[in-house]
């Protein structure tokens, strides 16, 4: 009796050694592999009479008890047109679409200013600059 109770011990303690092993496993398979992440588009209810309020799910307005309206933000495809530069100017006029650090001299990089276009004012300057 002693012995078929030692086997039994036993026999319970490899199926759970195995079980949790399996589950170990497979956790690590997983992780490997993580799922793609898709953009979607947002939603949220909002107030027609306060635009501030926005809300998960649709219901009535805190402020004034209207209903929410469902409102749909399109996912964009490149969400900002913000360009950075080193401020030290190490590559010349390389710019990169986000912010983080010079790869050359590890300063931040910087918000690129947009370059003014002078407009046209109707009349001409010589080499100087001067009307005539």
């Amino acid at each position: 009796m002693k012995k078929i109770k030692s086997i039994a011990i036993a026999v319970i303690i490899m199926a759970g050694g195995t079980t949790i092993s399996y589950a170990q496993s497979t956790t690590k398979t997983n992780t490997k592999s993580p799922a793609k992440t898709e953009q979607k588009d947002s939603v949220y209810y909002t107030c027609s009479m306060h635009p501030e309020v926005k809300m998960a799910s649709a219901g009535k307005c805190p402020k004034c008890s209207m209903t929410l309206e469902k409102k749909i933000v399109k996912k964009a495809e490149k969400t900002s047109s913000t360009i950075f530069e080193c401020p030290m100017k190490c590559e010349g006029d390389k710019t990169y679409d986000k912010a983080g650090k010079c790869p050359k001299c590890g300063k931040e990089l910087t918000e690129k200013k947009p370059v003014k276009q002078e407009k046209p004012h109707g009349h001409s300057h010589d080499e100087d600059g001067h009307h005539h």
